[in-house]
């Protein structure tokens, strides 16, 4: 037994009423929550990529077994939707996407799909990190794509093959709670941008044992989608009504917005478009955003998205500017003899950090930081930026020299001392002989009175002042170091 719910892309006459009966979602952040109750039927227009490109089409020329088209200006999408359901219960799932007539004509659509998840974000999407676990652009002579097996041929889905003229792929095992997104694509003939129309119908052994659990509806009730995380430069972010279980049975739609996210509304909003059904989140709102809808047929019912959906926009990685780069550990000190530094970044994005060229890690502690000048690049995890190289100064001394003429660690000083009041640097023998005393420029050759000093340890004192909390503080500091020769 099929499900009863069918996901319906019908193009209608552009009229008003009919913009109203029919929500769609080009932009995977605000993918359209469906389930497979049979209570609902959803008729988007699919009319391009809506507001934000999911996938760079300068950089994504690739996704899964999707294609960017060898026209130049073409994209991966081209007319998409984007749907996302949950997992009620755990088995065998899978969906038909049949290609419809447009007004009673010839099929002249066919569509592909992808499939992600389990619990990615659209970010991980957008970038070419989360790649699609199922999906198909396989040419269609059944007017059927999908997961599962081919309603028409009986053909039983496999891993996509170019050419194999097979368009479904293999069933999805899923367990209760996880979250998927489906994008549905036409690519192949809607250049010129006539109507077209397909229809989405659940599958799948768990769906026909239950229907009503197996695809989780009280996603669907919460009908603004999951939650957005946003950069601050992207393009607005439309929220849609119309993709409730009342679809287009709205008499008027009350928007309100928390700020805070602290569980009180902070102020009542203003609707747009037909009914007020429609509100434009602009950067830098971030907040929760709740709609709460009253129906016009019979008595008049209210329909809420029960969790609101919380939108938070993050700008790129900024230092701060009090204290950038925080030292916990100075290998001035005999224990430990280390420099062990914390970034500190403004904003509560995600972060990641790169000291020196190497490899990114999230923590912002590194251990182990060489003296001197080094450089870090800060990249926000959401993708709403990547810093250039900055240099920062790490005060320390370098645990050995070798003055042997080949250019290399030639000369021994404290780095950073410029940075210090008054520093001053004495170096000794292991007898306590005074050798040299250093001021911030130049450093120690490794010669006494003109003569080179053996290979041996020697001490040095570092006398210096510091500000701390607000009063300058005199300190000193003694340890060693090795002159290799």
């Amino acid at each position: 037994m099929r499900t009863l719910l069918c996901v319906l892309c019908c193009f209608l006459l552009a009229s008003f009423l009919a913009t109203a009966q029919s929500p769609n979602s080009a932009d995977c952040r605000t993918a359209i929550p469906i389930c497979a109750d049979g209570l609902v039927t959803i008729m988007p227009e699919v009319d391009g990529t809506g507001d934000i490109d999911d996938f760079d089409p300068d950089v994504i020329l690739q996704t899964g077994c999707l294609e960017k088209g060898s026209n130049s200006s073409a994209n991966i999408e081209n007319n998409t939707s984007w749907y996302v359901f949950r997992a009620g219960t755990g088995g065998q799932v899978g969906f038909d996407i049949e290609a419809l007539p447009v007004f009673g004509a010839t099929v002249t659509a066919e569509w592909d799909f992808a499939v992600y998840g389990p619990d990615v974000n659209c970010g991980d999407i957008s970038t070419g990190l989360a790649q699609p676990i199922r999906c198909n652009y396989e040419v269609n002579d059944t007017n059927f794509t999908g997961i599962g097996v081919n309603p028409i041929s009986g053909q039983e889905g496999a891993p996509f093959l170019k050419q194999s003229l097979n368009t479904y792929d293999e069933w999805l095992e899923v367990q209760p709670g996880e979250i998927y997104y489906v994008l549905i694509n036409n690519y192949n003939t809607n250049f010129n941008d006539d109507a077209e129309s397909f229809m989405f119908t659940f599958t799948g052994s768990s769906v026909e044992a239950d229907q009503n659990m197996a695809i989780d509806c009280t996603l669907r009730d919460e009908f603004l989608g999951l939650d957005i995380v946003a950069c601050i430069d992207d393009p607005a972010i439309t929220l849609s009504a119309l993709n409730s279980p009342a679809g287009a049975d709205i008499a008027n739609v009350a928007w309100s917005v928390d700020y805070d996210d602290d569980g009180t509304i902070d102020a009542n909003l203003t609707g747009t478009g037909p009914f007020g059904a429609e509100f434009v989140v602009t950067s830098p709102n971030t907040g929760r955003y709740f709609a709460v809808i009253t129906t016009v047929t019979g008595t008049p019912v209210t329909v809420a998205d029960i969790g609101g959906i919380l939108i938070t926009f993050y700008g790129p990685p900024i230092l701060d500017p009090t204290n950038p780069v925080e030292i916990l550990d100075r290998n001035l000190s005999i224990d430990p003899d280390q420099n062990n530094i914390q970034f500190n970044v403004l904003g509560d994005s995600s972060y990641e950090y790169a000291i020196n060229g190497g490899e990114f890690q999230d923590d912002p502690i590194f251990l182990d930081v060489p003296p001197g000048l080094n450089t870090v690049i800060i990249n926000d995890k959401n993708g709403c930026g990547i810093t250039d190289a900055i240099e920062f100064l790490v005060i320390g001394y370098p645990k050995f020299f070798t003055p042997n003429g080949d250019g290399i660690h030639e000369t021994w000083n404290v780095f950073g001392a410029e940075t210090l009041e008054d520093p001053v640097v004495f170096v000794f023998d292991r007898f306590g002989k005074l050798i040299k005393q250093l001021g911030t420029t130049g450093g120690w050759d490794g010669t006494f009175n003109g003569q080179p000093m053996p290979s041996s340890d020697y001490w040095f004192r570092f006398e210096y002042g510091e500000q701390e909390n607000g009063a300058l503080v005199a300190k000193t500091r003694k340890t060693h170091f090795t002159l290799k020769r």
